[in-house]
């Protein structure tokens, strides 16, 4: 089994979540996530991420990037102020994916994605 499938398996069952349940949780089905697990199915980035945000962990955790399943390092403080905010709206962004900068077309898809997921959750 791939460290993905891996990962996933164990962190499911650390959340004490079924393969329903962690499929309704990012709106897929039981058959899809017993295929991510047996290693049947590579996920996209974006369900890998949504399946990492039900987990509680990180893509890069659930890819054998890093060993810590924790969405950030614990450095004592809960209060938020050590979090880094970004304004995706902000003009002067510059997004990038594997180290080139994406156009203003794919910045503004982006963007509309997001407004699209945010409004979903309301």
């Amino acid at each position: 089994m791939s460290v993905t499938s891996e990962r996933m398996k164990e962190q499911r069952k650390i959340k004490k979540l079924t393969q329903t349940s962690l499929a309704e949780l990012v709106n897929s089905s039981r058959s899809s996530i017993a295929q991510i697990e047996t290693d049947k199915y590579t996920p996209s980035y974006a369900m890998l991420s949504l399946i990492a945000d039900a987990l509680d962990t990180t893509v890069e955790y659930l890819q054998g990037k890093t060993d810590s399943p924790l969405k950030t390092p614990h450095n004592g403080s809960d209060d938020g102020y050590d979090k880094k905010h970004v304004d995706l709206a902000d003009d002067e962004l510059i997004m990038s994916f594997e180290g080139k900068e994406l156009s203003e077309d794919y910045k503004n898809s982006i963007l509309a994605f997001v407004k699209m997921l945010r409004e979903e959750r309301k």
